[in-house]
């Protein structure tokens, strides 16, 4: 069957194609992708090509599918799968796949397996790996935001804090602590805020740092300070850009004890440091951005780490477990991940925004595949529907949901597309 697909043959080489799929093996499975997000990581691989770590060196004559958080319907099952999994069953999947020590994953080493496309085939390993997995929201674009959502979820359980008694390692952020994320504004720095609202272990104070005022406006929007303290928690947005001290009046904040837990969300070598400085005793710090330049360094103090057992790590992906608790999540409408959701477009918006993603203000870029539509900024729904009675649609239901993208609306996208 036909798939229609962005492909990468290069370095700043995407082109949307259509081409023909082979027949799946006895041990694959034809999926038919609804939706995809787009993350920095792919943005990465289009701007190193063939020297990109995942990518194969044939992509030239033997191009890849991009993409890597998607979801969609099953379509065929090969005969190993048929007691595991049925045609038309919802799936999501963790495209961290480590199969056998190969870096190879979806949306940047496959040539029929990615998640800019309307159909692809998956091959054995991630079935192999339980790494394909049914999901049972009622929207696709949860699911497709479970692969950053359980990013978010494996940094919080991989932070640890330790005691001297037995020097066990107590992992997962502190409860009843103070946690700090800086540069939290943006799309996962939002995820994590909510997040961090339903965990069991809930943090005592959430204190999230911008540099941006609308970015906060926005953030206070989609998760207000009010909505935290029903929680039980004390959120706090702050703008460092203002401050005349922003370590000692971050740090007041906390009345002097300083952080538990501090995720860095932004590859600033300032803002690392700035990290260190802020850690209470025991505190752990997650270097969560992942920076371009492989020879990226900061200064850390180890007379803290040596006295008052400060720590630093960091976490990239999540596993498959932290997958399966974002669909839980998502399914019973327990996070929020529209809250990193600020643009909606059709596949053939994927290349341009793909390759222009820096540039592009906001949050995540949420594309569906099965239809083309200029990538468009839901702050522009109202605007557009006074001439185009879909964005009036899409903008009232918008409205009735604090300005995010939802599950109607979705809907609406596709009955007015004819996608079913």
């Amino acid at each position: 069957m036909k798939t229609k697909a962005v492909r990468m043959y290069g370095m700043d080489d995407l082109r949307l194609e259509e081409f023909e799929l082979p027949d799946i093996k006895e041990d694959e499975i034809l999926v038919k992708v609804m939706s995809d997000s787009i993350c920095m990581s792919t943005y990465k691989l289009v701007k190193q090509g063939k020297k990109h770590k995942r990518a194969p060196q044939n992509i030239d004559t033997n191009p890849i599918i991009i993409g890597h958080e998607f979801a969609g319907d099953i379509v065929k099952v090969g005969s190993k799968w048929q007691n595991q999994f049925k045609p038309g069953e919802k799936f999501s999947l963790q495209p961290a796949l480590n199969y056998k020590g190969s870096l190879a994953s979806p949306g940047y080493s496959y040539e029929y397996f990615g998640g800019a496309c309307t159909y692809c085939i998956i091959p054995h390993e991630v079935m192999e790996l339980g790494c394909l997995l049914n999901y049972h929201g009622e929207s696709y674009f949860e699911a497709s935001l479970g692969e950053p959502m359980s990013c978010i979820i494996g940094g919080f359980h991989a932070n640890y804090h330790t005691n001297k008694q037995n020097y066990a390692h107590d992992m997962g952020t502190k409860a009843g602590g103070n946690v700090l994320i800086l540069g939290g504004c943006g799309p996962m720095g939002l995820g994590a805020v909510s997040y961090a609202l339903t965990m069991d272990h809930k943090p005592k104070r959430l204190v999230i740092t911008d540099i941006s005022h609308e970015k906060i406006k926005r953030a206070k929007e989609v998760i207000s300070e009010e909505t935290a303290a029903e929680k039980g928690i004390e959120l706090i947005y702050v703008n460092t850009a203002t401050m005349k001290d922003s370590v000692s009046e971050l740090k007041e904040l906390t009345e002097d004890h300083g952080y538990d837990d501090i995720f860095v969300y932004v590859p600033i070598r300032e803002v690392a440091e700035m990290a260190d400085t802020l850690l209470a005793f025991d505190g752990c710090m997650n270097f969560f951005a992942g920076p371009t330049n492989n020879q990226f360094k900061a200064e850390i103090n180890l007379y803290n780490a040596h006295y008052t057992s400060t720590h630093i790590m960091g976490t990239t992906g999540g596993n498959t477990e932290d997958l399966k608790e974002a669909l839980y999540l998502s399914s019973k409408n327990l996070i929020e991940p529209a809250v990193m959701v600020t643009h909606v477009g059709g596949i053939d918006s994927i290349a341009d925004a793909t390759a222009n993603l820096p540039n592009i203000p906001g949050g995540k870029k949420l594309t569906y595949t099965q239809f083309n539509m200029p990538l468009t900024a839901i702050d522009d729904f109202e605007e557009l529907g006074k001439t185009d009675s879909l964005f009036k649609k899409l903008s009232e239901s918008c409205k009735k949901h604090k300005g995010l993208w939802n599950s109607e609306a979705e809907k609406i996208l596709f009955e007015h597309f004819e996608v079913y």
